[in-house]
């Protein structure tokens, strides 16, 4: 007999193992969703949504979870979350100088990782390897540790002069085969970066990492699936086959869906 789950939903929550553990958060229940892979799940939108932060009713979300008043509000929804580089916070003119305090003023990690190809990108210490899995990275490594966001973005911006900082999700969903030499990249980087730290204006110290890789395997029963991107909102009903589960991503024989890109919306999930 099928058992139906209901909730508003959450970025999947992952746990290092080997294949990675994932559970969706469905209000104050989480699913696992590994033991799902290889049966028929049906997962429904009841058309409500509410904003992850205020709770608040919405037709539709922004920043992949927010009402607007609270993207407008929020340092966590300010430009310089996704270009790191532009913090104020040292102007003064930060939205949330205590949350900034918890969130951006903290040691961050420079890295590259390969999902699907070689790129560069930074993530709180304390988000290793949960961003790297959340990404969909095969293999990822530190480059640099620095004390804050700003600068863990500055070092971004002068790595993307070499690396990409782009992920291609079907490209990474395939796994199409990547031969970039990350550990040759790891050293050409750290020794181009070293040599030209002080043209970066960077506030605080810089720290190369020694080359560490974190090999990552991702849940998949290896059966074909259908690589278009599901969107709860036009097509409200999804019944397949659960075939895998890598990055965000709920991999089914008939689509795929983003979990973080639904974050907000109340779903209903059917599974035996």
């Amino acid at each position: 007999m099928a058992k139906t789950l209901s909730g508003f939903a959450r970025k999947m929550r992952t746990q290092l193992e080997s294949p990675v553990s994932y559970q969706l958060p469905l209000d104050d229940v989480l699913l696992p969703m590994n033991s799902m892979i290889g049966k028929t799940v049906q997962l429904r939108f009841t058309g409500r949504i509410a904003c992850i932060h205020c709770a608040r009713k919405i037709k539709k979300t922004y920043n992949q979870g927010y009402c607007f008043p609270c993207l407008r509000k929020l340092a966590q929804c300010d430009q310089c979350i996704v270009r790191p580089e532009l913090c104020h916070f040292h102007l003064g003119t930060c939205r949330e100088p205590t949350w900034a305090q918890d969130h951006c003023l903290k040691p961050h990690i420079v890295y590259l990782a390969i999902s699907s190809g070689l790129k560069v990108g930074i993530t709180r210490s304390t988000q290793v390897p949960t961003r790297w899995i959340d990404q969909g990275a095969r293999v990822a490594a530190a480059l640099f540790r620095v004390q804050s966001r700003r600068d863990s973005g500055l070092l971004e911006v002068a790595c993307k002069q070499r690396v990409a900082d782009r992920t291609d999700w079907r490209a990474m969903l395939r796994g199409d085969h990547c031969d970039a030499d990350i550990e040759g990249s790891h050293a050409a980087m750290q020794t181009w970066l070293m040599e030209t730290q002080a043209d970066l204006q960077l506030e605080g110290a810089i720290e190369a990492v020694d080359f560490d890789p974190l090999v990552i395997d991702y849940p998949n029963n290896q059966q074909a699936f259908k690589l278009k991107s599901w969107d709860l909102l036009k097509q409200p009903c999804l019944t397949s086959q659960l075939v895998g589960i890598k990055g965000q991503y709920l991999m089914f024989e008939d689509g795929v869906i983003n979990i973080r890109k639904h974050a907000g919306f109340e779903i209903e999930v059917d599974c035996g």
